[in-house]
């Protein structure tokens, strides 16, 4: 497993929301300003503690970015290649690592084996690119042949991913991005549905290249570890936990969180507790989790800092640090992926927090620190000491350093009676030293964290 991205924290950005970008390319505009403009937020990005960057689909494409049409170019809607060529320099400089969205499963109806096949029928060299063509019937979208879409959706045409042709054209795409524009990663979308046998071929491939070439792939659903493995892919989407965070918040039940780590990470048979996950709470497919929590002021403070100390990647979605809002309406998803500064001026109407979130980037700060500062919450093993439905204790261990999380989710102070090993401990966050004795009745205040490390 590649442990060389346990140190990461990433902020996610899906660009052509953040942008700005026209909702549907014209394939004849000039090329955008994005790239110059993210330039000038690394140095604000890089001091929320973020040391890596996972751009959301940057590949020349119909509208929404999943709908791939060129896998060699840069969306002319945000700039071409000697762009962002410049932009992964300026970022490897001042010390983030590069990972870019990919979409292999499916391309977009303008990429050019399938305008070659709607255009040439069963006598297209490039039919056995696309999964179950049928030229016996038409597609509703009035094609000649029907053909399967990912999740049904015929704007994404499913690729035939094993074909070698295919994969040739993929893989020679990432050969291309590694070597002249020195990525160091890849979020593969939706690999939850490409076959394992081309997550095989593509690790062995890009690990031939780089050898330290991270790659996560998106997984809602199922068993982690049959993505996650030796040899095939290093990360998965904790959608698990995800969902645990706010969830165990919102209706004060630590139970359901302690589960989820205890199965995933538990000390003695956690099934993935070998596998850095990469965590989230929230990104461009799902709300906001300022719309998400029920008290968000609250509680916004506490989920960032569960975020940071539990096992996992840590990730940050671009303009969640201010704690904005968004949900998912009948219009689609943008106000999940809206315009943001430095593209605008302000924040749209519909994002604007009602409380004051200016606490958030310090406390996101200071959680990043706390966990570069400390690896056992990089690389530590993960164990429960203590449950209840609003307050949660565990530790996060690594050789010889042992730390100790507590957490009080209620709205008003609590008292919990923890058996810890006897000895001094140090509050990473006051500086304060506790004797081991003082934790057999200790204090919380209102939603509050504690991070003590053992002398």
């Amino acid at each position: 497993m590649n442990y060389n991205f346990s140190d990461k924290i990433f902020y996610h950005i899906y660009a052509l929301g953040m942008g700005g970008c026209d909702k549907r390319n014209n394939f004849s505009c000039p090329a955008g300003n994005f790239f110059e403009g993210l330039e000038n937020e690394l140095d604000r990005i890089k001091s929320l503690g973020c040391n890596a960057i996972l751009i959301g689909p940057v590949f020349e494409s119909t509208a929404h970015g999943y709908d791939t049409v060129d896998y060699y170019h840069i969306d002319r809607r945000l700039g071409n290649n000697e762009k962002f060529k410049h932009f992964s320099q300026v970022c490897h400089e001042k010390g983030f690592s590069v990972c870019l969205d990919a979409v292999f499963n499916h391309t977009g109806r303008d990429f050019f084996a399938f305008k070659d096949i709607q255009q040439n029928g069963e006598n297209s060299q490039y039919k056995d690119w696309y999964l179950n063509l049928n030229f016996s019937r038409r597609s509703n979208l009035g094609d000649c042949f029907d053909y399967d879409g990912w999740a049904g959706c015929k704007d994404l045409v499913k690729l035939n991913v094993e074909n070698t042709d295919v994969q040739n054209h993929l893989f020679g795409a990432v050969k291309f991005w590694i070597e002249a524009f020195g990525i160091d990663g890849l979020r593969l979308d939706a690999a939850d549905v490409l076959s394992k046998k081309f997550l095989d071929n593509l690790g062995a491939f890009c690990r031939g290249i780089k050898s330290d070439f991270w790659l996560m792939g998106e997984v809602v659903h199922g068993d982690y570890s049959q993505w996650a493995m030796e040899g095939r892919i290093d990360s998965v989407t904790n959608y698990q936990i995800y969902k645990a965070l706010w969830s165990s918040l919102n209706e004060q039940n630590f139970y359901e969180l302690s589960y989820n780590l205890n199965r995933e990470f538990g000390e003695n048979d956690g099934i993935y507790r070998y596998s850095p996950l990469y965590t989230f709470v929230d990104n461009h497919d799902v709300d906001r989790i300022g719309s998400t929590l029920k008290n968000p002021q609250k509680h916004l403070y506490l989920l960032y800092a569960l975020e940071f100390m539990i096992p996992g990647i840590p990730s940050i979605y671009y303009g969640s640090e201010w704690g904005i809002k968004g949900k998912r309406n009948s219009e689609g998803d943008y106000e999940l992926r809206p315009c943001l500064p430095p593209f605008v001026s302000e924040l749209p109407s519909f994002s604007v927090p009602d409380f004051d979130y200016a606490f958030l980037p310090d406390s996101i700060r200071f959680f990043s620190r706390l966990r570069k500062e400390n690896i056992a919450l990089q690389r530590g093993n993960y164990r429960q000491e203590y449950i209840s439905n609003r307050q949660f204790a565990f530790w996060r261990e690594y050789e010889n350093q042992k730390i100790l999380i507590i957490v009080n989710s209620d709205f008003q102070k609590a008292n919990v009676c923890l058996n810890v090993p006897s000895g001094e401990y140090e509050d990473l966050g006051s500086g304060k030293k506790i004797h081991s004795n003082d934790l057999k009745g200790y204090n919380l205040d209102a939603a509050s964290i504690v991070v003590l490390r053992r002398k």
